[in-house]
């Protein structure tokens, strides 16, 4: 695959080493850490009485920039906007920030190298984190291993998609924050998005955590490869990068309605949930078809695999392995029961599974029939792939009232629902946002399983914020 010119010999010898405990990064996280509580929620110093502390801290951001360039050359038109940025955003008395030319000077996936490190300095808000616009810092490395480029090349060409790793962070970050999205950065004006970055160790870490206790207190005996990938970090990580490869180009593709992210509305939020899970549902499938695909070819039928393709076919089990602990386990338990879309498609999954009896609760005990996952996993994606192949011919609530039958089919709704007894006329006639206020905040409580799974998950869970592969 081609990449964007680097002189790989100007790298940091050893990132979490030396970058993280750099004194010139060091100086700069802390005056991040002295600027966030002088910062309203929209990034502005409203107090004037803390502008002569906010000025003193820029300064030390911008020395710290300036010390740290060096080291990453390809960085520097990003580097040189970002100092251009702090010191109007100081000269205009700190008003709402704007970074604009920073971010639009940001090239990321221009230069996917595997362990290629970057600064990033933005006024931004982490998802899952602080829905404060602060100013944060974050050192992250690039994670593109061979066989990455080689899918990504192949029939999986998503040029947005740059897959980090920590190497160290401000307070934003120590939380359940594990994407760096554009969208998130203060700036005047919206321009064409051109990366999107996921931190694919904070990914394996929480789920290497969670799925190890979950299998425990369930009493799951795990295949060896399974196993393999809750003892391997670089394993876990690899194997996430390879599911969010094909997850995320799968938003813009496939038998769509016209606005599948349903940014432009306002939708129950079910329909996250299942379009979430088609993309889920596609990497499962797409990961199904390369390892028998593949395994087919290492056993003597057609041309021998290269190395990157064995590095293919041994992850794209690892793949549906991960898929579907990390639903039935982290998604469903994680977060509160608020509109919770990430948390019912996991209840989505476990209750398929449960009722194709290729996932059995008995005498306490949990199990899988393993040789039976694929084609059930898959079977769901068909589901969902054929309401959305309808939705074109329906008009949206009733596209909204097909969705709701096919979750309701699956995972009982709560017993005082009223899309579950059937909505009255004049909600039905009426504007949609009658029907999505309709929808109960837990419309879809959890289970008797879950909620004793869920007691004793708790902790586990909660002790994955911040986490990271040093963890």
């Amino acid at each position: 695959m081609e990449h964007a010119a680097v002189d790989t010999a100007a790298r940091p010898v050893a990132h979490d080493g030396d970058l993280a405990t750099h004194p010139a990064w060091l100086k700069l996280r802390a005056a991040v850490s002295g600027l966030q509580p002088l910062q309203s929620k929209d990034g502005s110093i409203e107090i004037a009485d803390a502008h002569e502390a906010a000025r003193s801290h820029v300064s030390d951001l911008i020395d710290g920039v300036n010390e740290l360039s060096p080291l990453f050359p390809w960085d520097e038109e990003y580097l040189t906007a970002v100092r251009a940025d702090l010191t109007r955003w100081a000269a205009g008395n700190f008003g709402i920030p704007d970074f604009y030319d920073a971010l639009v000077a940001f090239h990321p996936e221009q230069h996917r190298v595997d362990g290629l490190a970057h600064l990033v300095i933005f006024p931004m808000y982490t998802q899952n984190g602080s829905r404060n616009r602060h100013v944060e810092a974050v050192l992250v490395e690039v994670l593109w291993p061979e066989f990455i480029a080689e899918l990504e090349n192949g029939d999986f060409s998503n040029k947005l998609f740059v897959p980090i790793r920590f190497i160290d962070f401000t307070a934003g970050y120590d939380t359940n924050a594990a994407v760096l999205f554009p969208e998130t950065i203060a700036m005047r004006e919206i321009p064409a998005f051109t990366w999107g970055a996921i931190f694919q160790d904070r990914e394996a870490a929480r789920f290497r955590r969670v799925v190890t206790s979950a299998s425990d207190i369930t009493k799951l005996d795990l295949p060896d490869d399974a196993r393999e990938l809750l003892e391997n970090q670089r394993l876990a990580e690899e194997t996430f990068v390879m599911w969010d490869l094909i997850h995320d180009r799968t938003h813009m593709r496939g038998d769509l309605p016209f606005d599948p992210f349903m940014i432009k509305q306002r939708s129950p939020y079910f329909m996250y949930s299942l379009e979430e899970m088609r993309c889920d549902m596609t990497a499962f499938r797409e990961s199904v078809r390369l390892e028998r695909e593949l395994t087919a070819r290492d056993h003597g039928e057609g041309d021998p695999l290269t190395d990157a393709e064995r590095e293919v076919l041994r992850h794209a089990k690892h793949v549906q392995y991960a898929v579907i602990f990390d639903r039935i386990f982290r998604f469903a338990l994680t977060g509160s029961r608020h509109r919770n879309y990430d948390g019912l498609g996991g209840q989505l999954l476990f209750a398929w599974l449960h009722q194709h009896n290729v996932l059995h609760w008995t005498d306490t005990k949990l199990t899988i029939d393993w040789n039976d996952v694929p084609d059930v996993v898959v079977a769901l994606g068909d589901a969902i792939n054929d309401l959305y192949w309808r939705s074109i011919d329906r008009p949206k609530k009733a596209h909204w009232l097909a969705a709701y039958e096919l979750v309701r089919s699956v995972v009982e709704p709560h017993p005082a629902s009223a899309w579950a007894r059937g909505l009255d006329d004049e909600t039905l006639s009426g504007l949609p946002r009658g029907m999505t206020d309709a929808v109960l905040d837990d419309e879809f409580p959890l289970s008797m399983f879950y909620e004793a799974l869920g007691k004793k998950m708790g902790d586990v869970i909660e002790s994955t914020s911040g986490i990271t592969s040093a963890d």
